[in-house]
């Protein structure tokens, strides 16, 4: 999945690292020549390559950004109370992550754009990735909520 470059840091050995939108990091290394990349070794080429977009294979694995923190959850829903845009398709915002915990029953999980259909328990949690729509829909009783997670502040994503 694309996404977009939203700052630079460097690591603990001082090689370039961008800050995605998605939360993720991902090395812009220019070791020619296996990797050509000039544009990071300057100030210029990197602020050149701000809301350019890299390939964040995390995002394609569900893999939630290191570091992240939970800052709110939904009450519990069931069958009878989850809402009808959480069996619609949407999404969260940039830089928002989710995890659906099915606390009983089972809860169908789709992901179109990444190819998700799949069943959620209380041993199988899903996660959502940001601004990718996606859509629940429970499978008989089911009882579960959804915690959101974001960057901790002063965090650049």
């Amino acid at each position: 999945m694309q996404r977009s470059i939203s700052a630079f840091v460097q690591d603990e050995v001082s090689d370039w690292v961008a800050c995605l939108d998605c939360g993720h990091r991902q090395h812009v290394r220019h070791h020619p020549p296996l990797v050509s990349r000039p544009w990071v070794t300057s100030a210029e080429g990197r602020n050149a390559k701000l809301g350019a977009r890299l390939e964040c294979i995390r995002c394609n694995r569900f893999e939630m950004p290191d570091g992240f923190a939970g800052y709110k959850r939904t009450p519990v829903l069931t069958e009878l109370t989850v809402p009808s845009g959480l069996r619609r398709d949407h999404s969260t915002a940039s830089g928002v992550w989710a995890k659906i915990q099915v606390l009983e029953g089972q809860l169908r999980y789709r992901v179109d754009e990444l190819r998700l259909d799949v069943v959620l328990t209380a041993t199988q949690r899903g996660i959502v990735v940001p601004e990718v729509r996606h859509s629940v829909e429970p499978e008989g009783a089911v009882r579960f909520f959804v915690e959101f997670y974001r960057a901790p502040p002063n965090r650049p994503i």
